[in-house]
């Protein structure tokens, strides 16, 4: 089955957010502020593949989703990032978002690789919000929402004679 043209909804992953945490430790004074920073969200990217000739795999796979990254923990511990998607498509096949007709991708060359979504920044912790004035501040950054959209992807033909 020959497929040319796919719609499909991409959403990157959301950051991790930051943690509020102090350092409490027996014969320590004065521990401080310990929270640590969120993970990144992880990102979408497709690359472009000589070997593929069609996209029967958008056919069954109609969303594309990143994982979130990990919130922060004590101990100026930072959380994890989430792993990136890295997607095969076939050379000459470009992508549309499709509210604003943008073209994000135009994949011409074998091998080429470009971000469709990024993934969010995660929060900072209690621990790197700290200033000379606010030396034990209980606020932390939420994460930042990774990029989502419905993309068109179509595929450039050229016919052989």
């Amino acid at each position: 089955m020959f497929i040319d043209r796919a719609r499909v909804y991409i959403k990157a992953g959301k950051g991790g957010d930051g943690m509020i945490a102090f350092h409490r430790e027996k014969f320590v004074e004065r521990g401080g502020p310990s929270g640590g920073d969120g993970g990144k969200g992880g990102s979408i990217y497709f690359t472009a593949d000589s070997g593929l000739t069609t996209l029967i795999d958008f056919k069954y796979r109609k969303k594309i989703i990143a994982n979130d990254g990990e919130k922060g923990h004590g101990k100026k511990m930072y959380g994890k990032y989430a792993d990136d998607i890295y997607i095969k498509v076939p050379v000459g096949t470009v992508v549309i978002e499709e509210g604003t007709n943008r073209i994000i991708a135009d994949f011409t060359k074998h091998g080429q690789t470009e971000m469709i979504a990024k993934g969010g920044r995660g929060g900072r912790g209690n621990a790197k919000v700290a200033t000379s004035v606010n030396q034990v501040p209980r606020i932390a950054e939420n994460g930042e929402p990774g990029e989502e959209f419905n993309a068109k992807i179509e595929l450039k033909l050229l016919a052989d004679v």
